[in-house]
């Protein structure tokens, strides 16, 4: 029988946290301030969403340590400024080891801003909206174990038909759920974590 982790962990602080948000000062600090806390906006959602998409198949510790440079990078994720990224900028991040330099990720970012540069552009807020809008309606229990959180759900594979269908890449469903979460469109505090409502 193998031993089940636990879902909830006492920090050095005392505060009882989601076992994944104790495990590194930057996770801990991420995950108080940041996980599930609503974020709204066409800029903070373009950013998270092109984050998500680069930690695809990595940890998110990962692009945490390198989200400083990510945002120099990409010009703190202006749509309108990563829309107009040439080839030229693209080749120049491929030799930036402050990023994740993969080729595909940084071209699926470019090409992400040109579909959402022309969402938002007679309709700000549109990039909002659309991600919003497959946010839960119906409440749900509260996850008690790591086990009791899904990976996809029927709106993260709506939303990633949704972007997918307007051309947006790295938009799978697995994706977009961790999206949700931590853009709080869901909340996945487990209970015993001190931010579970």
């Amino acid at each position: 029988m193998t031993e089940q982790r636990p879902a909830v962990v006492l920090g050095e602080d005392g505060i009882s946290r989601c076992a994944w948000g104790s495990s590194d000062p930057e996770y801990r600090r991420y995950h108080d301030e940041e996980w599930g806390v609503e974020l709204r906006g066409d800029r903070p959602l373009f950013e998270k969403l092109s984050l998500e998409g680069f930690q695809a198949g990595l940890s998110w510790i990962t692009i945490l340590r390198r989200r400083r440079t990510f945002r120099a990078a990409f010009h703190d994720f202006d749509i309108d400024r990563v829309a107009e990224m040439d080839d030229e900028e693209a080749e120049a991040l491929m030799q930036n080891t402050g990023i994740i330099r993969n080729r595909a990720k940084i071209q699926a970012t470019i090409s992400n801003a040109r579909i959402a540069r022309e969402l938002v552009r007679d309709h700000p807020g549109a990039l909002d909206e659309l991600l919003w809008g497959f946010a839960p309606t119906e409440p749900r229990a509260r996850p008690r174990t790591f086990g009791d959180l899904p990976a996809v759900t029927p709106e993260s594979t709506a939303m990633s038909k949704a972007l997918r269908a307007r051309g947006f890449k790295f938009v799978g469903p697995t994706t977009l759920y961790a999206l949700m979460q931590s853009s709080g469109m869901v909340d996945d505090h487990v209970e015993g974590c001190w931010r579970a409502a």
